[in-house]
């Protein structure tokens, strides 16, 4: 039960009753049952439904134990029926399984109410009750109506608290699910889908958010994006791909905290994507990636696939540069730095010297450098792109002024 809905019993009248009016009451009690229950389904369109042999008994149980306990009360007024507070939570409970809303549950309740009131001034005028009487008996009748929706109330908070954290339970494990290696068989993620309310789309579309105490408003989030905020990867699905809308809402959601979005995938590639979001997400904090949150991983695939595997750059840049293995390392360094110029642009000298700042003349004679020590090496298509992917790794790393060998590395020194 939710903390904030303390359990309720019923009390007793504001003030007792003439114990006579009992016997006015009872012999109305068949038509009130049957006047309450055509009233409620004139008034209220969810309850004007055929609901079924089950419902009906349940409706009957409710209102015809009301209404004699009520005049039990009156005979009896210390009399206690505990029994009758889990017949109406129960009520509220099974109302809000089914769907229906609380505002029609409680003016069930209210329009039952009236009917009993008006009802009771027929009888009170029949019988000549005096004025004063009726008036306690209005407020004895309207306290206990009170009464009786409260605890069909609480009912309801009960059991949508309940479905609420069954659904998020199982929304977590299909999020789980839709990111598991290898994936999961596709009929697993539909049950499961089907079980949490969630339509499966055919793209999705995951988001790494950086850990934090708190996430400033995750519930700003639209219904339809799944969540996992409780462990030290916390991460979102988006169904679909991630457009404006799709960003404002996180932003909302995340406020300062940092995220990457990954690219949109078909659902089997969904935990492909998480991890290039991871990744993406890991070269932000370090510097490798200078973007603003949320990074967007289709912006920085080049780098992603540069500067995923730090070790592995360090290993080709060894191998590829042993040809400067025996130049100092201020020359090697210089004529690194002219060589992935070149490679990048294909341009000549006058335009590499403008990019280093240096004399054209000090390119050329950079240029017949390299010439000596690569050979013909720097004319050969996989050899002069190896070379180029190798260089531009070690460049993106050296943008973030990292060591070597850590998320975006350093300088590689080639062996000697």
């Amino acid at each position: 039960m939710p903390s904030d809905v303390p359990a309720m019993t019923l009390a007793e009248p504001p003030e007792p009753l003439p114990r006579e009016l009992a016997a006015l009451i009872r012999p109305e009690l068949p038509g009130l049952y049957r006047e309450i229950v055509a009233a409620i389904r004139r008034s209220v369109p969810e309850y004007g439904l055929q609901q079924g042999e089950a419902y009906e008994r349940a409706i009957r149980l409710g209102v015809t134990q009301s209404l004699d306990t009520f005049a039990d009360r009156v005979a009896t007024p210390r009399k206690r029926a505990a029994h009758l507070a889990e017949v109406h939570r129960r009520l509220g409970r099974y109302e809000a399984q089914e769907g229906r809303s609380l505002d029609a549950l409680q003016s069930a309740y209210r329009i039952g109410g009236r009917v009993a009131w008006r009802r009771a001034m027929r009888v009170g005028e029949r019988h000549h009750v005096a004025a004063h009487v009726m008036s306690a008996f209005a407020d004895a009748l309207f306290a206990y109506i009170d009464e009786l929706s409260e605890l069909a109330r609480q009912g309801y908070l009960e059991a949508e608290a309940d479905s609420a954290e069954r659904l998020e339970s199982l929304r977590r494990r299909l999020l789980r699910t839709l990111v598991a290696e290898p994936p999961v068989p596709r009929h697993t993620v539909e049950d499961l889908a089907a079980q949490a309310r969630w339509r499966l789309p055919e793209e999705v579309t995951p988001a790494a958010l950086a850990p934090a105490e708190r996430f400033p408003s995750l519930t700003a989030l639209p219904d339809d994006v799944l969540a996992d905020t409780a462990g030290p990867h916390p991460y979102l699905l988006f169904p679909g791909p991630f457009d404006d809308t799709r960003r404002e809402a996180l932003h909302v959601a995340l406020g300062p905290v940092g995220a990457a979005v990954g690219l949109t995938v078909p659902l089997h590639r969904t935990a492909d994507s998480l991890r290039w979001a991871r990744q993406a997400l890991d070269m932000a904090e370090s510097g490798a990636i200078r973007a603003p949150s949320p990074v967007r991983v289709e912006d920085h695939l080049l780098t992603l696939w540069l500067l995923t595997d730090p070790a592995l750059v360090e290993q080709m840049a060894g191998r590829q540069l042993e040809p400067l293995a025996a130049v100092t390392a201020g020359r090697r360094e210089r004529l690194v730095e002219t060589l992935r110029v070149w490679l990048t642009t294909r341009g000549t000298a006058g335009r590499i010297a403008e990019q280093l700042h240096v004399h054209p003349q000090t390119v050329r004679y950079r240029m017949r450098s390299l010439g000596q020590h690569f050979g013909s090496q720097l004319s050969e298509p996989e050899r002069r792109f190896a070379l180029e992917a190798t260089l531009r790794a070690l460049w993106l790393r050296d943008q973030a002024d990292l060591p070597a060998g850590g998320p975006a590395g350093g300088r590689a020194e080639p062996p000697r």
